[in-house]
């Protein structure tokens, strides 16, 4: 009784509160709540239907919305680059401005209360509010990434995880806020992610990295506990979705009993938080019982490398250096690793597997239109579609890990193998087999969460952590271009040319009319299957560039402290790079 006393009591004192905010693991908490906030651009297909209604768009003028805001979500060089300059509050707080204009204005467009925009500044507006999304992923994943360097493939399929599930968490908040209302959807888009980046804006933030004595293993187990929490959390929506689609009339008042729950549940990691700080409080009082030892090494020579490995001053230095790139695994400069085969291979990659998923995403509205399936459905698919996103980012983050740990099993032939995967749902949905579109979203919902997690991890192992919040960006800014040919030039104009067809007329004359039946996406389909069977060919050239690189111990930098200069040594202060 008195321990638990005394534990309450420490816990409460502001100064372990204040630990507690400044703590690695807070940031991750913080990170995961705010990148929940963040996956408003995959519910474009709940509002998509009421653009095309009030503003009177047809398939492809709809489909190139969809394409802006996945530009919008994927082009984060900017927000790269503000991260390599400017502290991650600044990240977020761009982020949080951006956000709120840009999805306010769209809501604005929906409800009438400005004059109808002509659809290129509606796609600025859908760009600038998607674009929001790099910023809060650049702060967040880049901190947490930075500061677990030895678990980044936890770390990012943790997080993208619940950008993954955060489209069902959307589903859930507006119908219990707002009730069944796609256009307040687009409001609570356009406040909500904003007010998150601002209240977390000071705690998320990287720190100096305390590399582990040999011997030692790295503290994995908060991990796994926010891994069985999210678990939970996934479990918990699909429920949620299962019950709402089986009950015909499901109060506004049970909508906010879930919600409540849900987020009691979303919550929950920061109990892991406070658990991990109060332990470490009590083993640095137990080791404060014990004179410390401080050891002092001889300075290294600074004289056999460069500092930083900085390419030569002058325009002829840097294009010399550019195509001499160091050993895989290292520190690469931006145009190293931007002019190397890897990085070529990972664009295509990007292009024809993301670019296929995300046609398959943006278009599940109107593909489950066209099949027949009710209202109720499509909003079912959505849902499908969030979780098991957030399957594949987390699934494969830890899986991957797991292996390439355990096994030196190669992080790109994964990727190659999601990509195989991934064929089989977009086949479903070209063949429009019978109730077959559940299973297409959760295989097309598992692929397109996969591939994030891997493509970003594979960055992050083969081009080094120095550059890392700009090269991920350029990693991930190849996939609009498929997004745009496969979605707004193929599976848009199939579209509305089918339409036309069913409705006796041209395509530009039949305007908004909707199309029926199994042609309406199968030949998109089978060439989108067609373009990311080719992906995963592309994508063994990767797998072959790295088998090497893979046997050996990816890891080996980050595992043996250096032992600490007496100079440096601060009162007990951790130095960065060091463990004293």
């Amino acid at each position: 009784m008195a321990g638990g006393e005394g534990a309450a009591a420490v816990m409460c004192t502001p100064a372990f509160v204040g630990r507690v905010l400044r703590s690695r693991w807070y940031v991750v908490f913080a990170s995961m709540v705010v990148m929940a906030a963040s996956g408003s651009t995959y519910i474009f297909a709940l509002y998509s239907k009421e653009l095309r209604s009030v503003l009177g768009y047809n398939q492809q003028t709809l489909n190139t919305l969809g394409f802006f805001k996945d530009l919008g979500t994927n082009v984060g060089v900017v927000s790269g680059l503000v991260q390599q300059v400017a502290p991650t509050w600044a990240v977020l707080l761009i982020g949080a401005g951006m956000n709120l204009a840009g999805y306010l204005m769209v809501y604005l467009a929906l409800t009438e209360r400005t004059a109808a925009p002509p659809v290129w500044l509606m796609c600025i507006y859908m760009c600038v509010g998607a674009n929001a999304l790099t910023f809060s992923n650049t702060g967040a994943l880049v901190a947490c990434v930075k500061n677990f360097p030895e678990s980044r493939g936890i770390v990012i399929g943790l997080l993208k995880g619940f950008v993954g599930l955060s489209g069902a968490i959307y589903t859930q908040l507006y119908l219990a806020i707002y009730g069944d209302d796609a256009k307040s959807l687009v409001l609570l888009i356009a406040w909500l992610p904003a007010a998150v980046y601002i209240f977390f804006v000071h705690t998320i933030r990287v720190l100096p990295y305390r590399r582990r004595a040999e011997g030692d293993e790295p503290n994995s187990k908060p991990f796994f506990c926010f891994l069985y929490i999210s678990i939970a959390l996934a479990t918990y929506l699909l429920v949620m979705i299962v019950v709402q689609k089986q009950v015909p009339s499901f109060s506004h008042a049970a909508y906010a009993v879930g919600a409540t729950v849900l987020l009691l549940i979303l919550f929950l990691p920061l109990g892991v938080v406070i658990k991990e700080e109060y332990a470490a409080v009590s083993q640095l009082e137990e080791s404060l019982q014990q004179p410390p030892a401080i050891a002092v090494e001889e300075p290294a020579a600074a004289s056999t490398k460069k500092e930083d490995d900085e390419p030569s001053c002058g325009m002829k230095g840097c294009l010399t250096n550019m195509f001499k790139p160091p050993a895989l695994g290292e520190d690469y400069t931006i145009m190293q690793a931007l002019v190397s085969v890897e990085m070529l291979v990972l664009f295509v990659v990007s292009v024809f597997g993301i670019g296929g998923t995300l046609t398959a995403i943006d278009n599940m509205a109107q593909i489950g239109q066209s099949l027949g399936y009710p209202h109720k459905s499509i909003n079912t698919f959505v849902s499908l579609i969030s979780i098991w996103n957030y399957a594949g980012r987390v699934g494969a983050g830890y899986m991957s890990e797991f292996f390439v740990a355990r096994y030196r099993f190669p992080r790109p032939l994964a990727l190659t193998a999601v990509l195989l995967f991934s064929c089989v749902g977009h086949l479903l949905i070209a063949f429009g087999v019978p109730q077959s579109l559940y299973a297409a979203s959760v295989i097309l919902g598992f692929c397109f969460g996969a591939q994030w997690p891997l493509l970003f991890s594979i960055i992050s192992e083969v081009f080094g952590l120095k550059y890392y919040s700009t090269l991920f960006n350029f990693g991930s800014a190849a996939s609009p271009i498929g997004a745009y040919v496969l979605n707004v030039r193929i599976a848009g104009r199939m579209y509305d040319a089918e339409a036309a067809r069913q409705h006796g007329g041209h395509a530009a004359a039949v305007g908004d009319k909707i199309c029926k039946g199994v042609m309406c996406f199968k030949h998109a389909f089978l060439i989108i299957t067609g373009v990311t069977l080719a992906g995963a060919l592309v994508s063994l050239v990767l797998v072959w560039r790295t088998r090497n690189f893979y046997k050996g111990d990816i890891y080996a930098k980050f595992k043996v402290a250096p032992v600490v200069a007496a100079a440096d040594y601060q009162g007990g202060e951790t130095v960065e790079g060091t463990v004293v």
